[in-house]
């Protein structure tokens, strides 16, 4: 018995032997999650870092909040009369109440009430009430307007989700501030920025009236964000009010996912914002926020939206805010009731005897609806439009040569890094690989292997490497990527069924062990781990607002892994290519474009007309109906789609492997997308170098044309 126990401990010590040059790997448990987490710290980290390193400008704030449209000329707002009810909603002996709209955008109206006084108005002022609050119950309007204010209440856009999708295809749970969010971030658009414009709109006309009357703008809750960003964009704004709204941003990614600004955090907090206002006066009023417990899981066949919540600040918390914003230079006052502060800035009086009168909306489930599918023609006009956007910005690349192809084309590269998906400093820590053998066949030994970036971040995979190379011999690599709840053990070791025990489809029956058949032919393989696993999405959400994105990550652990193996003797850094399905082809498009040592780029599963599919509400397959919120960059429909994502390989050999059955995409849309590629090949003389593979079969790897494409580029055997 104990001669067994010897025997098995020195096989166990021998499998877990680290490969030579590298130090031991202890990590234990899994490392995906440790991955996950140890990204989450780090982003937690910057986030309470970025607040000593911001800089500020009216600028930077108008662009991403996407508050960058033409407004139309000459706004002048109309009463809305129907058959059931007329324009005039109230009267009293202070002011008359109508019901109005007024234009913004081309197709884009505000809706909402005046308060026309009786008497010339002392002050002019846009009161904007909460989202899920109408305008006729905003009550600090009627206040307002006691006192001589003329008074413009917008409505926003609610919480609601009962328009949210399309009953063709499926209605999902998305708040309609979210499904708007979700078609106008990747345009470089936002519904705060539509309902700023929708505030600004109705300055325009304040100020066109009389500019000698001072213009003001309140709100609460989501009115209170609006208000807050249209002051500190439009200095026609005299005073500002904000209510239920004002405190720190550092939970920004557990609120809503409409309130999500790309690069928010790395250039503003409130306070910063605050500070865009001053010298004018800034009244923070006290008054708790609303509650809003996330969206409805009322119906089980509705779903698909992220996950937020909105809480009142603690009162301590809003004053440290306060506090900031005037070290910042924010003439800012605290209030619990802040009309009187208000109106004082505005110079105007606060003594009226309140007299509040009863409003009803004619239709407001109809004026919702008008508001909420006027944002829709009008992203999705966007959408249609964003090609001819892309191909005037392209225009200026050189497709004479491809030296002059290359070289004209870093400064796209580096807003495609930069701009929408965000760069990440140079690691902190060494290097510092760590390996122990923990697979094998015959023919090639398995490694894992951890690479250090910086505190709690780390890159982990699995190394092949074939068990017949010669002293000296350097051998390409192939570097194969899982997809979206992958491990880097899907792609190698795996029983060869279609479908596990419980009729789900197996990591084989998507991954066909590609891993294990390259590194049988010879090839040394390496399988990355990547953070898509697990409860990751969140990630994004604490990366967005510091101007990043979850393939930051994955880009800094590829640039970590390439500078690893090049330094391995028995590897030629010239012969690495990379191989991605699904996810891992999100990850072929982005990662091996952007970094020059991939000598070669294979897209498995995911080449699609990549807008379309992000924005889309007329067609079955658009992430608008899902819950992968995370696949949105930002303004990427102006910057790229995946077509002009893979001529950045060029010339660089690059494929497409495409399953007719595969759900993803349709072929006549990949076809569409990916004669682009193949025409920018073609007219450089590369036209060997890019290729499309279409099979019939479902979302998986095929591994015929492609494998045939890895010998050929990647000179194996």
């Amino acid at each position: 018995m104990r001669i067994v126990t010897v025997i098995l401990l020195l096989a166990a010590c021998a499998l877990a032997q680290p490969l030579p040059g590298t130090e031991p790997l202890t990590i234990s448990g899994d490392a995906a999650r440790q991955m996950v987490d140890g990204i989450s710290a780090y982003l937690l980290r910057e986030t309470d870092r970025a607040r000593t390193h911001r800089q500020a400008t009216r600028e930077r704030l108008r662009e991403i909040i996407g508050a960058v449209d033409r407004r139309v000329a000459d706004v002048i707002p109309q009463f809305i009369a129907t058959t059931r009810q007329p324009a005039k909603l109230a009267e009293t002996a202070a002011y008359t109440v109508y019901a109005v709209r007024w234009q913004v955008l081309e197709g884009v109206t505000a809706e909402g009430l005046l308060y026309e006084p009786k008497q010339a108005p002392v002050a002019r002022v846009i009161a904007v009430p909460d989202a899920d609050q109408p305008p006729e119950d905003a009550d600090f309007a009627q206040r307002l307007a006691e006192n001589g204010c003329q008074v413009l209440v917008p409505m926003l856009i609610d919480r609601s989700d009962t328009f949210s999708g399309n009953p063709k295809f499926r209605m999902t749970n998305q708040p309609h501030r979210e499904y708007i969010y979700r078609m106008a971030f990747p345009l470089g658009r936002h519904i705060i920025g539509f309902e700023v414009e929708k505030v600004l709109a109705a300055v325009d006309w304040f100020a066109n009236q009389d500019p000698k009357i001072p213009i003001g703008v309140w709100g609460y809750g989501e009115g209170g964000l609006i208000a807050l960003y249209s002051a500190a964009l439009d200095e026609r704004i005299s005073a500002t009010a904000v209510s239920g709204y004002f405190q720190p941003r550092d939970q920004l990614w557990k609120e809503p996912i409409f309130r999500n600004v790309w690069s928010l955090l790395r250039n503003f907090g409130d306070a910063e914002i605050a500070s865009l206002i001053a010298p004018r006066a800034l009244v923070v009023e006290t008054r708790p926020g609303p509650i809003w417990r996330g969206p409805s899981l009322a119906d089980p066949k509705r779903n698909g939206a992220a996950p937020g919540l909105l809480e009142p600040a603690l009162p301590e918390a809003v004053e440290r805010e306060v506090a900031r914003a005037r070290a910042l230079g924010a003439r800012i006052e605290t209030a619990a009731d802040a009309i009187v502060s208000f109106l004082k800035a505005l110079g105007a009086r606060s003594d009226a005897a309140r007299s509040p009168v009863a409003l009803r909306a004619a239709d407001p489930d109809a004026r919702l609806h008008r508001q909420f599918q006027e944002l829709i023609d009008y992203t999705q006009n966007l959408v249609r439009n964003s090609e001819y956007v892309r191909n005037a910005w392209w225009d200026k690349a050189d497709r004479s040569s491809p030296e002059g192809w290359r070289a004209s084309t870093q400064p796209y590269r580096d807003v495609i890094w930069n701009d929408m998906i965000g760069r990440l400093p140079a690691p902190s820590l060494a290097l510092n690989p760590r390996t122990r053998k923990s697979y094998g066949t015959d023919k090639w030994d398995g490694y894992e292997v951890t690479l250090d970036l910086w505190p709690d971040v780390f890159a982990y995979g699995v190394l092949l490497l074939p068990k017949d190379l010669r002293p000296g011999e350097r051998r390409p690599v192939v570097v194969v990527q899982h997809g979206l709840e992958g491990r880097a053990q899907f792609m190698f070791g795996q029983p060869e069924i279609a479908r596990d025990a419980n009729g789900k489809t197996s990591p084989f029956g998507y991954y066909r062990n590609i891993g294990s058949r390259l590194a049988d032919m010879g090839f040394i393989v390496y399988s990355p781990q990547n953070p898509y696993i697990g409860e990751f999405r969140h990630l994004q959400r604490q990366a967005n607002p510091l101007q990043l994105s979850i393939f930051s990550f994955i880009l800094a652990q590829n640039e970590r892994l390439l500078e690893w193996l090049g330094s391995l003797a028995f590897v030629d850094h010239s012969r690495i290519g990379f191989y991605g399905l699904s996810y891992g082809g999100k990850t072929a498009l982005r990662i091996p474009t952007l970094l020059d040592s991939y000598a070669l780029s294979i897209c498995s599963g995911d080449f699609n007309e990549w807008i379309r599919k992000l924005t889309a509400v007329d067609i079955g397959l658009s992430y608008m109906f899902t819950g992968e919120y995370e696949m949105d960059e930002w303004n990427m429909g102006h910057v790229v789609n995946h077509a002009e994502l893979a001529m950045l390989m060029a010339p660089r050999p690059f494929m497409v492997e495409r399953g007719h059955r595969d759900g993803v995409g349709v072929d006549e849309w990949i076809a569409y997308e990916y004669a682009k590629v193949q025409r920018l090949y073609d007219e450089m003389g590369l036209q060997d170098r890019a290729r499309i593979e279409y099979f019939n079969g479902p979302h998986m790897i095929h591994g015929a044309g492609t494998v045939d494409f890895l010998k050929k580029f990647l000179r194996w055997p």
